[in-house]
């Protein structure tokens, strides 16, 4: 029997190894003019090319099966095409139209590779185009370009992304398809991952636990790395932005290359910021933070799979604005001396597929260690803990048609708490937790306009954790706990293309959270507040339903979303109404029974007559209530945002310029948790300008913008520091400076 396996999987491989793919094509406009330049990319094997200036391409070592190909020209809308490839060349000759509309992209959030048109649940994709996206020092604020997305922040270096409502850890965050783990508990911990290195930003709205469990009740966030160069190029760049609001400096370079089976590419970024400035010209006292970044990959890709390593180093450097540092800094500085926060994180990611006959194996696993630091006084270390993380995953691409996908798949993750060097403050006890996942998932197509999509999967998850101090000691004696969690989730839901240009999506998903150690075992003072957690509870439970039309023409198009998430036993921190000896306020962890519901719309028009102008508007709205009819903490104001931008291929000096006028208007927020207060509603005033300068045959990209220019004095709803009465970001203005080589 043994003699049989190894003669079967000799004859796949042999197969595999055999089969001479190619596709070779040529890419042309409406009017049948070569396109020089032409992106072709396969997402699965992560290799691409580009047109020659003929418009001809080559892509050569492909796997047999069914691959999808995408096809991009800037101002020229995308293709995707599906083909099946069975050992022959193939020809595929490619005509793309130009639009002024942003066009649907191959995303891999889902599941799989698809577009986003294909999947039952909304993908959003944020473009990090330096002339689209928003300046600013910190990089969550760009993600709130998106309608649905929100940020709590305290201050321009610690920032947490919001998601309809739900935040910390009801949002799960991936670094390029990596479960992130860097003590996300908390809204005074950072987001940790910079923008550099990353080409855009895949965001989930909504429960997304079939596919990534726990932690993925609000959405997912899931920042994917940039492509490798073209085959037989070398190609990099150089970063520089200058902010005026917090005198803040980031350097970023880049450099990457690949030949027809092997890529890599290395980059290395810094940024130093001084306290910033609220509106009205007042500094944030040790609201400074400094960063420095290396990252690295290599990867070699043939017709039997594509392997990929990752290496991701951040270090951060983050003041805290707590009443002990208000008080003892007096000038405003870029250096951490005292009350800060230090996060050094390294990530080691190993992501592997392999093409086996018609069956796709994706094979990943990562290690990720976080050490987190709180100083006080200089040189005096509050707490050192070190988080240790190993995640694994193994899916299995069942043979499928152009109309189909059937995945089955197993996920896990081991990771361990350590407190060090016996600390003054232990936040969190020395723990152990281990999660185990087994899923499926399949999607099929009826009459090329019907899709449908749906899966269950099932996930064990155990905690343990350690005994700190001594029974006898009833305040600060915490019992060592042993907690098991079993869930099932799954999502059933569909997508109809009506026609070309409309397209109607529904979706239900069931989703699940385990309590997270810090609202297990707190049990000390946190910054402002202590905080005591409670081993009792139970895992939150959501059930949402999602329902979205999309309609788009050559110059317009409209998206209306919206949704009602019911969680059942829904965890948060509230005041107890007491304080501690020494005055500090009290909260503990609790759980009740809550519903959120909103939605978003979004209208953007490129008039035919005026080709050169772009308009685009977007609301969101989402309210979240307890059972009792309190509200929930942390849930962000109705919001509007409005942009008018114009483009012109060649403005005096400049090409492909552009110049952008943004506003954005937070209504008032009545509706507060019992700890919160109500916040006024604001309007901010953005521009930005900019385009590309030919030096030679080298394009330099430069842009100014001024965020808050009016200098408006406001407070967010979700900004931590309305606890110490500070204000927001006060008028900033941008320098950003991309040189490509």
């Amino acid at each position: 029997m043994k003699n049989i396996f190894i003669i079967c999987f000799m004859v796949i491989m042999y197969n595999t190894i055999n089969a001479q793919n190619k596709i070779t094509g040529k890419i042309t406009d409406q009017d049948n003019l070569p396109l020089r330049g032409a992106t072709i990319f396969i997402p699965d094997m992560n290799k691409g090319t580009v047109s020659n200036n003929n418009g001809n391409y080559e892509l050569l070592n492909l796997p047999k099966g069914k691959i999808k190909i995408q096809f991009s020209f800037l101002g020229y809308t995308n293709r995707i095409e599906t083909v099946e490839l069975n050992g022959k060349s193939l020809e595929l000759n490619i005509k793309l139209k130009q639009t002024s509309i942003e066009a649907e992209e191959i995303v891999i959030s889902g599941g799989y590779n698809s577009t986003q048109h294909d999947n039952a649940v909304k993908i959003d994709v944020l473009k990090l185009n330096l002339s689209e996206i928003k300046s600013t020092p910190n990089f969550s604020e760009v993600l709130t370009q998106v309608p649905g997305v929100d940020m709590i922040s305290k201050g321009s270096g610690v920032s947490k992304p919001v998601i309809r409502g739900l935040s910390m850890n009801d949002i799960l965050v991936l670094n390029n398809g990596v479960r992130f783990e860097n003590y996300q508990y908390s809204s005074h911990h950072p987001l940790g991952i910079d923008e550099f290195g990353i080409e855009d930003v895949e965001i989930i709205k909504g429960p997304a636990s079939l596919l990534y469990g726990s932690d993925a009740i609000g959405g997912v966030i899931n920042f994917i790395k940039e492509k490798p160069a073209p085959i037989g190029r070398i190609i990099g760049d150089y970063n520089m932005q200058l902010f005026s609001n917090t005198l803040g400096m980031t350097n970023n370079l880049g450099i990457k290359g690949a030949s027809k089976k092997f890529f890599g590419g290395f980059r290395v970024g810094q940024k130093t910021n001084a306290d910033f400035l609220q509106g009205g010209g007042a500094f944030v006292p040790n609201s400074r933070f400094n960063e420095l970044s290396i990252k690295a990959n290599s990867g070699y890709t043939d017709k039997i799979g594509t392997f990929k390593l990752f290496y991701d180093f951040n270090n951060q450097k983050l003041g805290l604005v707590e009443d002990e540092a208000i008080e003892e800094i007096t000038k405003r500085g870029r250096e951490n001396k005292i009350w800060y926060q230090e996060l050094n994180t390294h990530l080691l990611s190993s992501q592997n597929k392999l093409y086996i006959g018609r069956y796709k194996l994706d094979v990943n696993s990562a290690y990720q260690n976080t050490e987190l630091i709180h100083f006080g006084e200089v040189g005096i270390f509050e707490i050192q803990m070190k988080l240790a993380t190993l995640t694994y995953e193994a899916k299995l691409h069942l043979p499928s048609k152009e109309n189909s996908e059937y995945i089955i798949g197993f996920q896990g993750f081991n990771q361990t708490n350590t407190n060090l060097n016996d600390r003054e403050t232990k936040l969190l006890p020395d723990a152990a937790t281990n999660n185990y996942s087994a899923f499926c998932l399949l999607q099929y197509t009826f009459f090329k306009k019907l899709k449908f999509q749906t899966g269950v999967r099932y996930d064990y998850k155990s905690i343990s954790t350690h005994a700190i101090g001594l029974p006898t000691d009833t305040i600060t004696y915490r019992a060592s706990i042993d907690k098991y969690f079993g869930s099932f989730s799954g999502s059933f839901g569909a997508t109809y293309n009506f026609s070309e240009k409309l397209l109607f999506r529904a979706n239900f998903a069931a989703a699940y959270r385990t309590p997270n150690l810090a609202e297990l075992t707190s049990n000390g003072q946190h910054e402002l507040r202590y905080e005591i957690g409670d081993h009792d509870l139970v895992p939150e439970n959501a059930y949402e339903t999602d329902l979205s039309i999309h309609y788009h023409k050559d110059n317009f198009t409209i998206d209306i979303a919206g949704f009602y998430n019911i969680v059942s036993n829904y965890i948060f921190i509230s005041p107890t109404g007491d304080t501690t000896n020494s005055g500090i306020n009290i909260f503990r962890y609790k759980q009740a029974n809550s519903f959120l519901f909103g939605g978003e719309a979004g209208l953007h028009v490129h008039p035919k007559s005026i080709k050169w102008i772009h308009f685009e508007t977007t609301f969101s709205s989402v309210i979240g209530k307890q059972e009792n009819g309190n509200y929930l903490p942390f849930v962000p104001a109705h919001k509007l945002h409005f942009e008018l931008r114009a483009e012109k291929e060649k403005l005096l000096f400049l090409q492909k310029t552009f110049i952008s006028i943004n506003t954005c208007t937070a209504l008032d927020q009545n509706n507060a948790a019992p700890d919160e207060t109500s916040t006024k509603g604001y309007t901010l005033l953005d521009l930005s300008v900019g385009g590309n300068i030919k030096m030679k045959n080298q394009f330099i990209f430069l842009s100014i913008s001024a965020n808050n220019i009016l200098d408006k004095k406001y407070i967010d709803h979700l900004s931590t520091l309305k606890e110490v009465n500070l204000y927001n970001p006060g008028r900033n203005i941008t320098l950003s400076l991309k040189i490509p080589f």
